[in-house]
């Protein structure tokens, strides 16, 4: 009985820790997840921008790369095939949200985006 109380309180605290993440802040590149993935470094920059924007038209996962990973964007931000982050496309900023990782990849749930400093 005592094992399973265990158990469950720490489940109950692992998950009331989870709900209460602090945002996190990460400054890169909006990127095409598909192109920068295939093409780069060719498939960034103000070189890319263009095609970058296009897929972005169209819903295509669109990311932030940083100096050490890819994080691919999610929820308001990446709604309605990108609506909110066409205006930031192959341009540097620092983004705010929940930080995880899916599936092997690293993941963001953008709540506000700025052109970086």
């Amino acid at each position: 009985m005592r094992k399973t109380l265990a158990v469950i309180a720490a489940a109950a605290f692992l998950a009331s820790t989870s709900l209460f993440a602090a945002d996190t802040t990460i400054k890169g590149e909006v990127v095409d997840v598909a192109c920068q993935m295939k093409k780069a470094p060719g498939g960034q920059g103000e070189a890319h921008k263009g095609c970058a924007e296009a897929c972005a038209k169209k819903g295509s996962q669109m990311g932030i790369l940083t100096e050490d990973a890819v994080y691919e964007i999610q929820g308001d931000y990446a709604a309605n095939k990108n609506e909110k982050l066409l205006p930031f496309v192959a341009a540097q900023v620092e983004a705010t949200g929940q930080v995880s990782e899916k599936d092997g990849k690293k993941v963001i749930t953008v709540t506000s985006i700025k052109a970086a400093k």
